[in-house]
């Protein structure tokens, strides 16, 4: 009981933050997408980029491709494809047009030319390819595109200046110049916290069914014995 008393307020707690989390990441999903039909480029990229923020931005591609070496898919190698897109209004900003199956030879590049004309493209803002911490620098390459291992967004802003602090994941694979872009969704969305509490209930629920299975088993074994 002494057990029960102190872990069972615990794990309800624990799963009312969660529910409290869910709750709080539902208002800023609503939000952004709110403001993803009031505010432009130029204003999203003022009030800063959070990572999963929806975006809709209008121009065209530039002719700077990166290709993030060691993407597989079904176990064949590839490529994410990131390439410099360039708005109407506000900064240029680096789009990744999702994975595409690499050749079959190390000396060969695939062929990622962007499609000319002027899109909307839609995605969700997400982080440059940053290295491991404890990684090496890796060599830049020459021409484009150009086979990277990573991508920081110093890097990047040194050949492509004024680019944000983010860049952006297509939405799907739908899209002008989108190659396969099915990421996986955002694993702690509103939906991840209320599997969290989910989970912390169900603890507190078999802690309980235990404690007065315990209990009623104590409570009997002592009858008996009493009668004995």
């Amino acid at each position: 009981m002494v057990f029960t008393g102190a872990f069972l307020p615990l794990l309800i707690a624990l799963g009312i933050w969660q529910l409290n989390r869910a709750e709080e990441k539902q208002i800023i999903l609503d939000q952004w997408q709110q403001e993803a039909q009031n505010l432009d480029w130029p204003e999203l990229v003022a009030r800063g980029l959070e990572n999963g923020r929806p975006v809709t931005v209008t121009g065209l591609f530039g002719e700077r491709s990166w290709l993030l070496d060691n993407r597989t898919r079904d176990g064949i190698a590839g490529y994410e494809v990131l390439t410099a897109f360039y708005p109407l209004e506000g900064p240029p900003v680096l789009i990744n047009r999702g994975w595409v199956a690499a050749p079959r030879t190390r000396n060969e590049l695939p062929d990622v030319t962007p499609p000319e004309g002027i899109f909307s493209m839609t995605g969700r803002i997400g982080p440059y390819p940053e290295p491991p911490v404890l990684s090496s620098k890796s060599v830049q390459a020459e021409g484009w595109p150009r086979r990277v291992q990573m991508l920081p967004g110093p890097v990047a802003r040194a050949e492509i200046a004024r680019l944000p602090g983010a860049i952006i994941r297509l939405q799907n694979s739908e899209q002008p110049g989108a190659y396969r872009a099915d990421w996986e969704p955002d694993r702690m969305g509103p939906q991840t916290h209320y599997g969290y509490a989910t989970q912390w209930f169900a603890l507190a629920m078999v802690l309980t069914v235990l404690s007065v299975v315990a209990s009623y088993r104590k409570t009997g074994t002592n009858n008996d014995n009493d009668n004995g």
